[in-house]
């Protein structure tokens, strides 16, 4: 019999409904809500940083308002990392939410150890920079170890219901499952390696049901506002049919597979997670039916001795604001306002952090490609960024913006700005024997 795993989520602010909708029609053994990346691992620490009962995902909440009753209902296992940088927290939570809910005896473990903020000195290098904590120059609010699948495997042998945990590798929450599942062992490095790509290709939810693939013209699929999540049948071996539920928009073909398997692999011999070093070199990917792809053939060797480290750095204040221009020579008139920034925030205010300006509309995400071919817009916006140390430097540069409004250049409207607290990350490296990890068990 094969395992059933369904993907609910595969970032931070993903959709709820079709979750829901996965757990009522999807006959899952286990859902896997996978929440985390560097920049929301960095908002965790933000958050944590202001209020100490915060840090976990912001839909923490609604999700389990709503996936609670209906996993236990259909006999369904939650994993998740939601915990981000505050685990324990949104394990007391979740239990608080089981209680409200009348899930009595609903069992959620969280997991601890990711953290290693103790573990990080003044000399930890940071290869990224060529240097070491101390050459970043700001202090360190978080240090978090990408955990592996040995670290949730404890809790689901102790029968919970619900596994929250920090940051684990986005494959390893798909693996722990499959390796309690099926017993594998932690040095089958074929199965770890089979069972990683299984992970690695649920990881992104409507990524690989024709979500991010759609395309229209090139790669059309049919009704994406309804894209449904995915699901894998795994098998005992490792290999796997994605799938998705038949009622639920989207598609799943050798394309969507083929394009989730290269997502962030820059080398498919040699996958580097905390569970293996995984191979997909050699995978098969073959279309059985519609919406059915089957994966197989990927295998893996030793894993790495070293746990990747994401470090967060107080980053100051991030200030951003923005400008509209409108009509004839609107792209002219954003120019020069943003010439106009440059010159009062260095000249008369004394900045010397970097300002960021971007035009969008003429050139934003594209703007480092430097070319010239473009039609002059008539609809333009300026948004403009600045991180800092001082926030009165921040609340200037607001000021200079706004200030637009009247001081020219013409037509300048809908101002809106705002100041939050900013985390800087870099990565780092720990012998895994630096990073024990162990759960704790709470029952509605």
């Amino acid at each position: 019999m094969t395992v059933r795993i369904g993907t609910g989520a595969g970032f931070s602010s993903d959709r709820l409904a079709p979750a829901l909708t996965l757990i009522e029609e999807g006959q899952l053994d286990y859902i896997i809500f996978e929440c985390v990346g560097e920049r929301t691992l960095a908002f965790g620490h933000r958050d944590r940083m202001a209020d100490p009962t915060k840090g976990y995902n912001k839909q923490l909440e609604a999700r389990m308002r709503g996936v609670l009753p209906l996993a236990v209902k259909h006999g369904t296992r939650v994993v998740t990392n939601m915990g981000v940088a505050n685990p324990s927290m949104a394990a007391e939570r979740t239990v608080a939410i089981a209680r409200a809910l009348g899930l009595d005896g609903l069992k959620v473990t969280y997991i601890d150890g990711d953290e290693v903020s103790d573990r990080i000195g003044p000399d930890t290098e940071v290869p990224e920079i060529q240097g070491r904590v101390k050459d970043v120059g700001k202090p360190v609010v978080g240090a978090n170890a990408y955990i592996g699948a040995d670290a949730l495997l404890p809790a689901l042998e102790a029968g919970a219901d619900v596994v929250i945990t920090g940051r684990c590798a986005d494959p390893s929450l798909f693996l722990a499952p499959l390796r309690y599942h099926y017993g594998w062992a932690g040095d089958d490095w074929a199965r770890m390696g089979a069972g990683t790509l299984v992970g690695h290709l649920m990881e992104c939810g409507m990524q690989i049901t024709g979500g991010y693939f759609a395309d229209p013209g090139r790669k059309d699929v049919a009704d994406l506002a309804n894209c449904g999540f995915p699901i894998a049948e795994v098998e005992a071996d490792g290999s796997a049919v994605i799938t998705k539920l038949d009622s639920a928009g989207g598609l799943v073909d050798t394309r969507t597979v083929k394009e989730q398997l290269l997502y962030e692999v820059h080398n498919p011999e040699a996958y580097l997670t905390p569970d293996v070093t995984a191979d997909f070199s050699q995978t098969h990917i073959d279309q059985s039916a519609k919406n059915r792809v089957r994966v197989s053939e990927a295998t893996g060797r030793q894993r790495p001795d070293l746990l990747k480290v994401t470090l967060a750095f107080d980053g100051g204040v991030l200030a951003e604001g923005g400008i509209s221009y409108a009509g004839p020579g609107a792209s002219t008139r954003a120019r020069l306002a943003a010439d106009i920034l440059e010159v009062r925030m260095r000249e008369v205010h004394g900045l010397q952090e970097k300002i960021r300006c971007d035009l969008i509309g003429v050139q934003s995400v594209l703007a480092t490609a430097k070319r010239d071919d473009r039609p002059e817009s008539e609809d333009v916006r300026l948004h403009v960024a600045m991180r800092t140390d001082e926030k009165e430097r921040a609340e200037n540069l607001l000021w200079e913006i706004e200030s637009l409004l009247c001081c020219g250049p013409a037509g300048g409207g809908g101002f809106r700005g705002h100041i939050q607290a900013a985390v800087h990350t870099e990565s780092a490296y720990l012998p895994r024997a630096d990073v024990p990890t162990s759960f704790t068990m709470l029952t509605a």
